[in-house]
């Protein structure tokens, strides 16, 4: 299982998302969030094929495909930390944290 909490930044919507290994590289995925676009993008996710969302040579795939569709910032990063707790459940990557730091003006 893999458990990852984001912070969007500006917006102050946090998200929580939980992935949870089935057979194979079967991935359940569960969001919560305080965004109503990413609430919609939940409620279109629920079961993925890892090997399926992890690449990019093969086209987008579906999980930022749906993603995309609802998100209303091209910069969000929720899309890339449901990714990230898929890939971590199917131990297809180590569990370790991501940072983006925005520093204006430096």
């Amino acid at each position: 299982m893999a458990t990852v909490a984001i912070d969007a930044g500006v917006c102050g919507f946090k998200t929580k998302v939980t992935a949870v290994k089935g057979e194979r590289y079967s991935v359940r995925v569960g969001i919560e969030s305080e965004c109503p676009h990413v609430r919609k993008l939940a409620g279109e996710i629920d079961e993925v094929d890892a090997l399926q969302q992890i690449g990019l040579r093969g086209g987008l795939p579906s999980i930022l495909q749906v993603a995309y569709g609802h998100c209303a910032h091209a910069a969000c990063p929720v899309p890339s930390g449901v990714v990230k707790a898929i890939e971590v459940a199917a131990g297809l990557a180590l569990a370790k944290d991501v940072c983006i730091r925005v520093n204006a003006g430096e």
